[in-house]
């Protein structure tokens, strides 16, 4: 059974830092690019970050360049989304969710709220 369990969310002040883990299981991590979506109150889920199977190079959406680092522990099947620099617009729920790889796997797990405000 494919899961992915996020955690590491919760409140912090503008400027803060969070870490996010997602841990999975059910599916061969290491064959997979990885990614991190969110999703904010009315707005659609969008891709904030992905990293290759084999880590390496990273993608990043525009408005989280250079606050946000993805990384990966392929023993640990975790990926992992550092986000320095936070504002009150990277308020959302977070998820992970596999991307390429040998076969398409369209689950979600339930996320982590992100809330930054004063």
């Amino acid at each position: 059974q494919v899961q992915f369990v996020e955690s590491g969310g919760g409140l912090v002040q503008p400027g803060g830092s969070l870490r996010l883990s997602c841990a999975t299981s059910g599916f061969t991590f290491s064959l997979y690019a990885m990614g991190w979506y969110r999703q904010a109150p009315g707005k659609e889920r969008e891709l904030v970050a992905s990293i290759p199977s084999a880590g390496g190079r990273t993608t990043y959406e525009d408005s989280v360049k250079g606050r946000f680092t993805i990384f990966r522990d392929n023993a640990k099947k975790t990926i992992y989304l550092q986000m320095d620099s936070l504002k009150p617009e990277d308020t959302a729920v977070y998820y992970c969710k596999a991307m390429a790889g040998p076969v398409h796997l369209p689950y979600w797990g339930r996320g982590t709220q992100v809330t930054v405000s004063s």
